[in-house]
């Protein structure tokens, strides 16, 4: 289940070292959490009009070198979409109009001879004196390459930066799955370097906890906001979302949801889960195992729910303001989105396992498969949809097993 896999995904582009004496463990603040009752089947659905000022679908290039499955991974560089993909271990760039660029084949990256799993999850971008890169580890290096897919250099993990997300005064910044120096044995979920007050860490862990439990978690648990002046964050097995900023962190929802849906309540300090954990969502699959992928959209807050059996909505939208609860598996097609879904619930499982890839300069960004997009033309036909110039060369020149197109959407601002 690919859900797993997102859940170690990130460690090894986070769990860099770098030592400050002036480390402390915090308290996080919690004088201010709302606790918000959740139904997910209570959820409504809403016409894409009504949900967005926008929508624009970006069928991306087929060719023999660039062909692939899914996109597990999503980001913007220079006006160029970097994507990577899961089966073929490939991150490839295309244009922002779809037109295919470059690959780098991550496969073929040298591994530690005694890497039990010669396997990469994904990509960073990174900058360094205002140059974009998009970094690859292979665990025995970090590969930076340029959009152009070229090689720049490639550095030690000992020799590399400890991995830093600035907020937006560039002095200040948060640092996730923190460790204080190397080969200490525990390590932190939060680091958050205050210039003022040093290093403030929180929820303190075993460094090795990976190797004694399951940890399966819902997405990415860490979501910085698009103005880069505050972050939002998860752990497994809670309900619970965290906001943090340059001075702390603090507990701001607590979510609590229908009993047949609830973990028990000891569940992270009962030793009969561990190692566990897997067979007991197999065995209760509709229970929400966590939450991920927070973000704050006007006044709305956007999370995913990790449901063992794909629940047909897990990707929920609260407003904050009213108590409206929006699913958005069940956003319906309109004459603005040309009569086509905005993602593939009912046809694929890519928006059920992954939901929004990406949320930049107020677009939010979502992909599926040729496949479903065809089956959906076929299901809309009695719409007679009137499709652009960019559909209607797609539909014409492309078939059922062409590359994922991308779904680029503006949320309302309320």
């Amino acid at each position: 289940m690919k859900t797993k896999l997102t859940a170690v995904a990130g460690l090894w582009c986070c769990a860099l070292f770098g030592h400050y004496a002036l480390a402390q463990t915090a308290k996080v603040d919690s004088s201010h959490v709302q606790t918000l009752r959740i139904d997910p089947n209570a959820a409504m659905g809403a016409p894409v009009s009504e949900i967005f000022d926008e929508v624009s679908f970006t069928p991306l290039e087929t060719t023999k070198e660039s062909l692939f499955g899914a996109i597990a991974q999503l980001e913007i560089l220079n006006d160029h979409y970097v994507i990577f993909d899961y089966d073929t271990r490939a991150v490839l760039i295309f244009t922002k109009s779809g037109k295919y660029k470059t690959k780098i084949d991550a496969s073929k990256l040298p591994f530690d001879a005694d890497s039990k799993e010669q396997g990469i999850w994904g990509f960073n971008l990174q900058e360094e004196n205002g140059v974009g890169y998009i970094q690859i580890n292979s665990n025995k290096f970090f590969f930076y390459y340029d959009i152009n897919g070229k090689l720049v250099k490639k550095v030690k993990p000992e020799d590399m930066p400890d991995n830093r997300k600035y907020f937006n005064d560039k002095v200040n910044y948060v640092r996730v799955n923190y460790i204080a120096k190397k080969d200490d044995s525990i390590s932190y979920d939060v680091g958050i370097y205050n210039k003022n007050k040093g290093i403030l860490t929180y929820f303190p862990f075993k460094t090795n906890r990976y190797n004694d439990d399951d940890f399966i978690g819902a997405g990415e648990n860490f979501w910085l906001s698009e103005q880069r002046d505050r972050f939002w964050f998860t752990r497994f097995y809670d309900y619970s979302i965290f906001e943090g900023n340059a001075n702390g962190l603090s507990l701001a929802y607590r979510l609590i949801f229908p009993m047949n849906m609830s973990l028990p309540n000891d569940f992270v300090t009962n030793p009969i889960y561990k190692k566990k954990r897997t067979k007991y969502f197999q065995d209760n699959s509709g229970k929400v195992y966590s939450l991920g992928n927070v973000m704050f959209i006007g006044d709305n807050l956007l999370f995913r729910l990790g449901v063992w059996n794909g629940a047909k909505k897990n990707m929920l939208a609260y407003n904050v303001k009213s108590g409206a609860l929006l699913s958005m598996n069940d956003i319906e097609p309109d004459e603005k989105s040309f009569y086509l879904p905005i993602n593939d619930s009912g046809v694929g499982y890519d928006f059920l396992n992954r939901g929004f890839l990406l949320y930049k300069d107020s677009y939010l960004y979502t992909s599926y498969s040729s496949l479903a997009m065809f089956a959906f033309k076929e299901q809309s036909a009695s719409k007679n949809p009137k499709y652009n110039a960019v559909l209607t060369d797609y539909f014409k020149t492309q078939n059922r097993k062409s590359n994922p197109v991308i779904i680029q959407l503006k949320p309302k601002k309320n």
